[in-house]
């Protein structure tokens, strides 16, 4: 993996700059994640078919309101220095330009304009707070956490209107109820589609 500079993200400097060096260097097993969540490199499994087919669903139904430009792009690394992490998400709408004039294997987590993370039992606390408050503090302007593992059951939460590292919650459905992302989406999703065992 290349290094990404300081240059690149001024206001984390060096504690970043050895951060990534970390996250560079793991030698993780085929098909598991390397992240950094909030200053910590972490290595997660595999996703599971399950969170797989709920990616490749959400893929399917954001590419029917995607303008051509726009991509909704799975396993792409996003950094958010700011929180110390670099976060793969399962998906990511970005623009192409942005995915196209970044160097090396990551792009800045402010540029993407809806994030979606699908929770495994082991990881769901960080993509409930540690990386919506990373998403969030960058800018992101909307977080759909698809949460397999909510205390109450499979739910699924549309988070807006950042404001520092906290969030809005828009909306709340149980798998299978419709979930209707806002503009520039526009898109009533089928939530019954998510396999929920």
């Amino acid at each position: 993996m290349r290094e990404l500079t300081a240059d690149h993200y001024p206001v984390a400097g060096r504690e970043w700059d050895a951060l990534v060096r970390l996250w560079q260097d793991v030698e993780a097993p085929p098909g598991c994640m390397v992240e950094i969540v909030d200053g910590i490199v972490t290595v997660a499994p595999p996703r599971d078919v399950r969170q797989n087919r709920i990616a490749a669903r959400l893929s399917r139904s954001l590419y029917t309101v995607l303008p051509d430009d726009r991509g909704a792009h799975q396993k792409l690394a996003l950094a958010a220095p700011e929180r110390h992490g670099l976060y793969i998400p399962d998906l990511a709408v970005v623009p192409d330009e942005v995915v196209r004039s970044s160097p090396g294997y990551f792009v800045p987590a402010a540029a993407a304009e809806l994030i979606v993370e699908v929770t495994s039992k082991s990881h769901a606390s960080q993509d409930r707070i540690a990386k919506a408050a990373g998403y969030a503090q960058a800018g992101v302007p909307l977080y759909l956490l698809v949460d397999r593992w909510a205390p109450a059951g499979p739910a699924i939460t549309l988070h807006g209107e950042p404001t520092g590292d906290v969030y809005r919650v828009l909306q709340t459905v149980k798998f299978g109820d419709e979930l209707v992302l806002p503009a520039p989406f526009e898109l009533a999703l089928d939530t019954g589609l998510f396999p929920v065992d």
